[in-house]
This record gives C-alpha cells, structure tokens and sequence, in this order.
C-alpha cells in the first residue's frame, strides 16, 4: 500500500509516500477508522497509524494485493526481528571464520 500524505513545510504543502505492509484494518469503513502501515526504513521497521478519512492524506493506492490468512498481521514485526538477528549472526559468524574477529571480541 502507498499513503501518499500532504506535508506543510515553509507554507508550501508538499506529497510525500508512505509504502509498506498494512498489518491491521480497525473499525471498518466508519468515520473513527484506521489502518496500519509498517515499512523497513534503513534497517528500522516504522509504523504509521493513519485516520481513514484524515484530510492528510491525499490517496491511498493499493500496490500489491496478497491472500493472508490473519485478520491482524502483528506476528511480521516478530518475523522481522528474527530475520535481522539471524542475518547479524552469520555476518559475526563469516568474520570469526575468515579470522577478522577473535572469538573472545565477538562475546
């Protein structure tokens, strides 16, 4: 999903995009509803929380359209985690084996 939000910046009003996953969908089409956004943003996971109908938002587009079998998808902020710690470990495991790190720095 791409959110594109209307930024006010000097008195000039600017477009800026917001892409990544909807994790949750909250209250329908009401006029109290939001949706999650999470994207990876140099390294970091960051979620957005938008109001459905907020005059911040400009268009909301839908990018890619997937079949879940969740309602909420939180696990992925786990999932995500997880990846990255395993991706760091065998980064420190590759440095340990080519002798760039002794085992004593790595602990």
């Amino acid at each position: 999903m791409r959110v594109w939000q209307k930024i006010l910046e000097k008195g000039k009003t600017r477009l800026q995009a917001f892409e990544g996953l909807v994790l949750a969908n909250r209250h329908g089409k009401e006029a109290g509803a939001t949706f999650t956004v999470r994207r990876v943003s140099s390294g970091m996971g960051v979620e957005k929380i938008f109001p459905l109908y907020s005059p911040v938002i400009d268009k909301i587009e839908v990018v890619k359209r997937s079949k879940v079998r969740r309602a909420k998808l939180y696990h992925i902020r786990e999932k995500a985690t997880k990846e990255i710690s395993r991706q760091m470990r065998n980064e420190r495991m590759a440095k340990e084996s080519e002798g760039v790190v002794s085992p004593e720095e790595a602990k």
